[in-house]
């Protein structure tokens, strides 16, 4: 079964001086069987990859064309 992306862009919040984490946890909580969740970030989330992968979450990093990066987490049903 093909895994459907929601998309966050978390270079809005970071701009503004907030912390995404919990934007991010409540998207990742929601999601149902075969959905993800894509990030978009100004940089490498590392810390955000060991914790989602830590929890049982694959990953998919992108450096995109802009300088940003793009992560995709799901996990394997």
């Amino acid at each position: 079964m093909p895994v459907v992306f929601k998309r966050l862009d978390a270079r809005p919040l970071i701009a503004k001086g907030s912390e995404p984490f919990a934007t991010i946890r409540t998207r990742v909580d929601a999601l149902k069987a075969g959905e993800g969740l894509t990030v978009i970030a100004p940089f490498l989330p590392s810390p955000l990859i060991e914790k989602l992968t830590s929890e049982g979450f694959r990953s998919r990093v992108q450096h995109q064309p802009d300088g940003a990066w793009a992560v995709n987490f799901w996990r394997d049903e």
